[in-house]
């Protein structure tokens, strides 16, 4: 004995990729003898979830693209040239873009960067202080180059090449929270690697840092053939920053400090007046991490300890 069933028409099903789904669908019109029958299973439940779950992650994706509304503008490179080993600085005119130079106006603050070679963006703090963009069109890089990324091929541009930035984005840092400088006279500046980048932005930006009694930089790197910019040490001192390199791995030569920055900062240990301290941190999370813990076991205020994220 045989029963003819006849189905609605299922033109996504029956045209499905999936060649397991098509083996399941019957045809419109078909017949099935009775013990057939008996020993079919319902798939619709199956395949209605399945549908669904496509549907939705399409859904979602096209949702992202939607919001995707990040502006990106075209400039050209004015300089690449190495900064230190692995390190390079990178200069790059906005000068025909007054908009996106005067979006940068804290120092901490970052952008997204990518080459035209590649679509993945690399997100850099903008070296030079907001006043060199306002005065000369310019952004300033410190950036590390890590074979693989999009910072290695920027690295390997040259002057002319054009590049893609988003405006400045981030709170950068918010020197409010250590102003005025005579209730803050103590400022502490912890930086790493090319964690320097942003700290450089700091100290040429101008925190009254001539207007207080001990203002200090912890600059830690590996050795001084990676430690960017020496040639401005003098430069910052003269404003008021003491400089204390750290190197991790220095040769038989160096006779300064040694190990990770907050080892040579534990050592240190001169607070006097932790009401009237303030700090900054850019660089390695675990370095932010044991700094900031030191700090507040001194009893410096975390609203005092300054970050750029």
């Amino acid at each position: 004995m045989s029963i003819i069933i006849t189905l609605p028409p299922t033109p996504s099903l029956l045209h499905s990729s999936h060649p397991h789904l098509r083996s399941n669908v019957p045809s419109r019109t078909q017949s099935f003898p009775m013990t057939t029958l008996l020993k079919l299973k319902p798939q619709p439940l199956f395949l209605s979830r399945h549908l669904f779950r496509r549907h939705r992650n399409l859904s979602i994706s096209a949702a992202a693209v939607r919001q995707d509304t990040t502006t990106w503008t075209s400039a050209p490179l004015l300089t690449v040239s190495p900064a230190a080993e692995s390190l390079f600085h990178v200069t790059i005119d906005v000068s025909d873009y007054p908009d996106l130079a005067a979006s940068y106006t804290k120092a901490g603050q970052y952008l997204q960067l990518r080459v035209p070679i590649s679509d993945k963006p690399s997100f850099l703090a903008i070296a030079s202080p907001p006043s060199l963009a306002a005065a000369k069109g310019v952004f300033e890089f410190l950036v590390k180059s890590v074979a693989g990324s999009t910072a290695e091929l920027l690295c390997g541009l040259q002057k002319g090449d054009v590049v893609d930035l988003t405006p400045a984005m981030g709170k950068g840092f918010d020197v409010d929270q250590i102003s005025p400088p005579e209730n803050y006279q103590t400022v502490l500046i912890f930086a790493t690697g090319s964690g320097i980048s942003p700290i450089r932005s700091l100290i040429e930006s101008g925190f009254s840092a001539d207007k207080r009694s001990d203002v200090r930089l912890y600059y830690g790197a590996r050795n001084l053939k990676r430690m960017a910019y020496q040639d401005m040490f003098k430069e910052w001192e003269s404003s008021g920053v003491e400089i204390v390199p750290v190197l991790s791995q220095p040769d038989q030569t160096w006779t300064g400090e040694q190990g990770y920055v907050q080892a040579a900062f534990a050592r240190a240990k001169t607070i006097f007046s932790p009401q009237s301290t303030g700090a900054v941190l850019c660089g390695q999370k675990p370095m932010a991490e044991e700094v900031t813990s030191l700090l507040v076991a001194e009893g410096v205020s975390t609203e005092k300890i300054l970050k750029n994220f």
